[in-house]
Parts: C-alpha cells; structure tokens; sequence
C-alpha cells in the first residue's frame, strides 16, 4: 500500500475524541506529515497558518499550538490513519470545507500558487474521503490562492506607502498603538486579537504585548499588596505557567527583577528555553529542529491596562548564551527600547 492508502484506507479510530474544531486542524496535521516525517513538522508554523481561519478566531495561537502538539503525538501514537478518521468522524457538515482548506493551504506552493503536481494525488484522495464534489473542492483551491494573492497584494502596497507612512498598529482595545517592528520582506508577520498582538519574521524577531484590563476591585486589591509582590503572582505564579510552561516543559525562569524606577514600578523575568524559539534550524539529516532561546518578560501598569511585554533571543546550533548578567541586560534593553516606541492613550 502507498502512504495514501495508510491514511484513506485504515479502519483504526484514536481513542481521543476530537472537537469540530480540532478536526479541521487535525486535517492539517495529516497533509503536513503525509510526503514527510513527524519530525519535520513544526507545531508553531502550522498554528500560525491555522490562527488565520474563522473557527479559531477565539483560540490564542499558544492554545493552537497546544493543539497540534496534541495531534502530532496522537500520530506518533497511533498512526496518521487513525488520527484521519478521528478527524473525518469529529467535523460537523458546516466544517467539512475548513477541513479540506485547511489541507490545500498547507500544500500550496506559495510562490507559484498552485498546488504541485506530486502533491495532487493526495489532495484528490483527500476530497474523495471528506465526500466532496469536484465543483466544491476546486472553488475551495480558487479561495485559498485568491486569499494569498491578496496577501500578497497587501504586503506589496504596504511596501509601497512605507516610504511615506510609518505603518502602526492600534490595539482593539484604543489603548496603545505601536510602530510595527518587522519587515514583510523578510517574513514579518503581525498576529492579533483581543488582549494580544505579536511581531515576528523569519529571523527570530518576536515582539508580544499581551495587556489586560485591571478591573475595580483589583486595583482596590493593588492598594493593599505590595507592586512587586503583585507582579510577582501575575508573571511568575501565573503568566509563566500558563503561556511557557505548557508549551515549552523543559523551560526554566533563570532571572527575576523588580525594576522600581521603571514605569513607575516593573517586573522583568529572564526564561530559559530550550528547543523553545520560534524559529527552526534545518539538520544534515534534513529534519528541523526548534533552536535554544531566551525570553524576557516586563509587566507593568498603565492607566487601568496590565502590559506584559516580551522578547526572544534564539541561539543557532553550537552558539552559548554569554553571561547571565550579559544576557540580562541586553533582553532588558531590548524589551525597554520596544516599549518606548509604544503610545499609550
């Protein structure tokens, strides 16, 4: 039997169940890993291509990412076949389409916009399993490269006007705009929603401000506790936990500041993770392997906004980090600079 024919033709089921949702993901999944091997599937780029679809407009892209970690290990468990039906058997008839999207996007060829020749035999095997007319499988193929036509179109005017307008973001919330820091020409990407937009490119840059709203009674609560001791709970007892320690186990906080003559009182963190960046490097063997990086974390207050901003260094194969103090105060320059470009309102 082909690889193919391991998919479309098992009759194993996983014993995980799956949402509607994760169906469509787990579709993904399977196209990433058909032609290639587990190890060469990068979680994060596949939730950053997963994030842009409607039905996770309410997920975090760390909680895609969680997702297709989940989904990567039910392959390494029990096969591509099984997890194929779990997603066959999870997508509800209003999905079904996002499901075969979610297959065509990850196979396109980006630069040419099509689908290469090798890899049509699998998406016509995948059309036939997901019960899809010829009509509706190709509108779908016409919708996905239409959508990275305007992409492209986008990034092109962008580089356009970005002689005569520094671009900006502006937050859902009014509460601060920002200078967008990297380049689409060299892979920058900005990613938002509510509560948190992230900047990164094809060279390790990643600038993230997560901000919350404090509510009433916290900030009543604020009057009574300790800056420091608050930020503590927020970043360390919390944030930390939640937002790197579930994607990256092996993380570990290396550092820990309270900054009081910084924004009016802050708290900075220094993690150590490793195979932790968000960018890959490719082995002689030709499987990519997440690099070793830093992230550095300052919370504060502004207005009535929680602000926790953060930034990566990621190390290339063979390269140490210098000094825990060098380290430090270089994360530390560098989230400040990021943070006086930022306008608060």
């Amino acid at each position: 039997m082909t690889n193919y024919d391991k998919i479309f033709n098992s009759s194993e089921v996983s014993e995980e169940s799956l949402s509607p949702e994760e169906g469509v993901a787990a579709v993904a999944v399977v196209t990433a890993i058909a032609d290639s091997a587990v190890e060469e599937v990068d979680a994060e780029i596949l939730a950053s291509i997963l994030w842009e679809f409607e039905v996770f407009e309410e997920y975090s892209e760390d909680e895609i990412t969680e997702i297709v970690d989940r989904l990567i290990g039910i392959v390494e468990d029990e096969g591509l076949g099984s997890l194929f039906n779990s997603a066959s058997q999870a997508l509800s008839d209003e999905l079904v389409l996002d499901g075969f999207a979610a297959g065509v996007i990850v196979l396109i060829d980006e630069e040419e916009l099509i689908i290469p020749k090798d890899k049509q035999p699998y998406l016509k095997k995948l059309q036939k399993a997901l019960e899809l007319e010829d009509e509706e499988a190709e509108e779908i193929i016409q919708e996905v490269i239409a959508a990275f036509q305007e992409a492209e179109n986008e990034e092109y005017f962008a580089d356009e006007d970005e002689t005569i307008i520094e671009e900006l973001y502006e937050s859902p919330s009014g509460n601060f705009t920002v200078p967008i820091p990297v380049d689409p020409q060299q892979g920058g990407k900005v990613q938002s929603q509510e509560g948190v937009v992230g900047f990164s490119d094809d060279f390790g840059t990643l600038l993230r401000i997560d901000y919350y709203p404090i509510p009433l009674e916290q900030l009543d609560e604020l009057e009574s506790v300790a800056q420091e001791e608050y930020f503590q709970s927020i970043l360390v007892d919390k944030y930390v936990p939640q937002a790197i320690l579930a994607n990256v186990p092996t993380a570990q906080i290396k550092y820990t500041e309270y900054l009081e003559d910084t924004m009016m009182g802050a708290y900075f963190v220094l993690i150590d993770m490793p195979h932790g960046s968000t960018i890959s490097q490719q082995e002689n063997n030709g499987t990519a392997n997440r690099l070793d990086a830093y992230r550095g974390l300052l919370t504060f207050i502004n207005a009535d906004f929680l602000y926790i901003v953060s930034s990566q260094r990621s190390f290339l194969k063979d390269e140490n980090p210098g000094s825990l103090e060098e380290e430090v105060e270089d994360m530390k320059e560098r989230i400040l600079e990021f943070v006086e470009t930022i306008e608060f309102t």
